[in-house]
Parts: structure tokens; C-alpha cells; sequence
């Protein structure tokens, strides 16, 4: 990102960053995994509209190659056996499948993440490319790193996703070769602020204890969609 200009959508990561992470029950870490799996579909999404513009982009096609299909999360105990290649989001899918929650619960998320990725899915393409550097390049390293204040616990759907946080925090931080490095030159502006936001109150929507005020508001989403990717 650019160091001299403070984007609006800074203050989203900000807002992010300052939940109620530490004070999650191991039920509600859950369900923010539950939120960051609808997220990872559309990031996922967003890369590839990213390597559909610029398809000659050689840092791009890296990035692409260290979160698509790919075997650097594996082994995970219940989730990925040792050298099996996945897209993350179906890593994260099958962290879900190893921590349920109620059937009515389930439903509401569905429902919730659907309206996310139908809101996600109407902004413009070029807006969701350059999504992807703000997200790899400091971003999602900030909210990883808030969501880890999160007590450990042994269940295994919990520290299934322990183990894709603190790992992603390691893709994305060497200033070199990590994924912030890949993909910063798309150089993000307030146009993406939608994303961020969005993104928040998804969070507040899974996770009540998260947000205050108006951060508890229910998102403005369509409810007529569904997720591409069923649980």
C-alpha cells in the first residue's frame, strides 16, 4: 500500500483489528470460521478475475499458484493428507465439516454467506482485483493476527484454523517473496472500501460478540443468492 496516503478502507482493517477477538468462546471462534470461509471464496474469486486482466502478470501467476491448488496447508490432521493440492477455500470447507454447529445455525450462515457473495459478486472486476493487494499486502496479515488472540482450544476444527491463520501470516509477511510482495503493485485505492466493509459485517453477522453499536447493524445483503460451493 502506499505509506503516504491513508485510504478509508484502512479504517475498516482498523475496525477489524479492534473486535472482540480475545474474548471469543471457542463456539464463537468456530463461527468466525464459518464468516472467513465465505470470505475465501470470493478472494479466491477475486484472484482469478485478477490473472484474467493481466494474464501476463508473472507475480500473479506466483500468487495464483501458492493459493490455488495447492499442497502448502498440508498435512492437517482431518483436513489434508501429506502432498494434497487444494484451492484454501476448500481447505477451509473441510475445517467447517470438522466443526459443526447447530442445523438451524448452519442455515443462517448459509443464508448470510450467500447474501455476502451475491454483494461481493455485483461490484465491478477491476475493483475486486485490486482487492487482492490489499488484502496480501498487510491487510489480512492485520486480521489474522487479531483473530489469533482468540484462546487456543483443543477441538480440531479450531486449531485447523489456527493452523491456516498462522500460516498465512508467514506467506504473506516476507517482504520479499511473500504474498504481500506479489501483488502490491496493483496499488489499491477507496474503491475497494465495499470489500472491507462488507467484510466486517460479515464477521458481526456470524459473530455478535465481535461488533458494538452500529457495528452490530444486520448486513444489507441480498438474500436470493446462493453460495456457488455447498457445505
Amino acid at each position: 500500500m502506499d505509506i503516504e496516503t491513508r485510504y478509508a478502507f484502512e479504517d475498516e482493517i482498523d475496525k477489524i483489528d479492534q473486535f472482540a477477538w480475545s474474548e471469543l468462546t471457542e463456539s464463537g471462534f468456530i463461527d468466525a470460521a464459518w464468516a472467513y470461509y465465505y470470505f475465501s471464496v470470493q478472494f479466491r474469486e477475486n484472484l482469478q478475475i485478477a490473472r484474467s486482466l493481466f494474464p501476463e502478470d508473472a507475480k500473479l501467476l506466483h500468487l495464483e499458484r501458492e493459493e490455488c491448488d495447492t499442497d502448502n496447508l498440508s498435512p492437517w490432521p482431518g483436513v489434508a493428507v501429506a502432498g494434497e493440492k487444494m484451492n484454501h477455500d476448500e481447505f477451509m470447507a473441510r475445517v467447517l465439516r470438522i466443526s459443526p454447529v447447530a442445523a438451524s445455525k448452519q442455515r443462517a450462515f448459509e443464508d448470510a454467506g450467500a447474501g455476502y457473495l451475491v454483494a461481493v459478486r455485483a461490484l465491478d472486476r477491476e475493483v475486486r482485483a485490486l482487492s487482492i493487494a490489499s488484502y496480501e499486502d498487510g491487510g489480512l496479515e492485520r486480521t489474522f493476527r487479531a483473530m489469533l488472540r482468540a484462546a487456543p482450544t483443543d477441538h480440531p476444527g479450531v486449531r485447523a484454523f489456527r493452523h491456516f491463520l498462522s500460516e498465512h501470516i508467514r506467506f504473506d509477511s516476507d517482504p520479499d517473496q511473500g504474498h504481500g510482495a506479489l501483488s502490491r503493485h496493483l496499488a489499491p485505492d477507496d474503491r475497494i472500501l465495499p470489500l472491507w466493509r462488507l467484510l466486517s459485517q460479515l464477521f458481526v453477522e456470524f459473530v455478535p460478540a465481535l461488533g458494538s453499536g452500529s457495528a452490530r447493524d444486520s448486513l444489507d445483503l441480498a438474500q436470493d443468492g446462493r453460495c456457488a460451493t455447498r457445505l
